[in-house]
């Protein structure tokens, strides 16, 4: 069984100067609109939920939904109105101020927006210069921000100033600088929007090279459901300071749970997004034809080569073994049937 490494229970955040005492004599029960009437702003709204070790789990709204008030409190950069957060099962909110900052130090890596590089430092020494905070030696902290110049792809330009990078590069100093203090839990809120579409994509392939070879424990923010899609193993999509639904990125574009939510999911095309194993009909796996594919396979990917055959395609696991089977009929309502009528 997976580890659970970040855990909320019931979790709050309410603006506003009454903001304690009206939560609790809501008895958890909170509406937004009318604590607004009484002048409070509910950021964080019962939020209950588990990150287990390596997993990425990216939270996604518009403007305003209370994605990053949420990412704010599991970090502790603000204090939570109610609920309980757990780090590797340590209580977040009993932690005084040394504690925190000892936890933040040595297990937390945060990513935002804005790179916040010093200006008057190059880039190795940027990334060095959290671990120098922490006491680590100049020359072991600058070996250390090497390595990482290496792993974001910076090689060449380690002792380049700020001004002297493009967007891209500004913000992979930034991811560099937080991973070298080798945290196991990272937060990134919204680090990749500032950016060009171009170096955006970029910086997501790169993000998911890092990824599969470090293995973190992510938290990620985002308003872009692409984005969400290609990087997330699961996404929790708010509104209005609640999670509407927090699952696979399959089960949120295949079932929905709330009205806002196959809003935000209907224009996204399926087959970009939908691996065959979502779709395929795992109890019939006789009277195949000669096309094996993958259950991995990304539907967009091999959706051309089954809608050729005339007979059912058989569907292996990675020890090319039959798991099932798919028909081409399967495809064309997978890839048609999820869409608005007339698109």
């Amino acid at each position: 069984m997976s580890e659970t490494v970040i855990k909320c229970e019931s979790v709050y955040k309410i603006f506003g100067a009454n903001a304690k005492k009206m939560l609790e004599e809501s008895n958890g029960n909170v509406d937004a609109k009318t604590f607004q009437e009484k002048g409070c702003i509910v950021g964080v709204n019962n939020a209950s939920f588990e990150v287990v070790k390596g997993e990425m789990l990216v939270v996604m709204g518009l403007s305003g939904s209370g994605k990053s008030t949420l990412l704010r409190c599991i970090s502790r950069l603000t204090d939570a109105t109610g609920g309980k957060i757990f780090i590797e099962g340590q209580d977040l909110l009993e932690l005084n101020n040394k504690e925190l900052i000892e936890l933040r130090r040595n297990k937390m890596g945060m990513v935002f927006q804005s790179f916040a590089l010093l200006p008057h430092k190059t880039v190795v020494e940027n990334i060095a210069f959290p671990l120098q905070i922490k006491g680590i030696e100049i020359e072991e902290s600058i070996s250390r921000a090497m390595e990482m110049v290496k792993l974001v792809g910076l090689d060449g330009r380690e002792n380049y100033f700020p001004r002297e990078l493009s967007g891209g590069q500004q913000q992979r100093v930034g991811i560099a600088r937080s991973l070298a203090v080798e945290p196991d839990i990272w937060f990134l809120d919204e680090p990749f929007s500032a950016l060009d579409p171009l170096i955006r994509r970029e910086m997501q392939d790169e993000f998911l090279r890092l990824q599969e070879k470090l293995q973190k424990t992510i938290m990620f923010i985002t308003h872009d459901f692409d984005e969400a899609l290609k990087l997330a193993d699961r996404i929790a999509i708010m509104k209005d300071g609640i999670i509407e639904q927090l699952d696979t990125p399959a089960n949120i574009v295949l079932n929905p749970a709330t009205e806002y939510v196959r809003k935000f999911t209907e224009e996204v095309p399926r087959e970009k997004v939908l691996v065959i194993e979502d779709v395929m009909d795992s109890s019939k796996k006789d009277n195949l034809g000669d096309l094996k594919v993958s259950k991995d396979d990304i539907i967009e990917n091999v959706a051309e080569k089954i809608l050729t055959q005339e007979k059912i395609v058989g569907v292996v696991d990675s020890q090319n073994k039959i798991v099932g089977s798919i028909k081409p009929s399967k495809i064309i309502d997978t890839v048609f049937g999820g869409r608005k009528n007339g698109s």
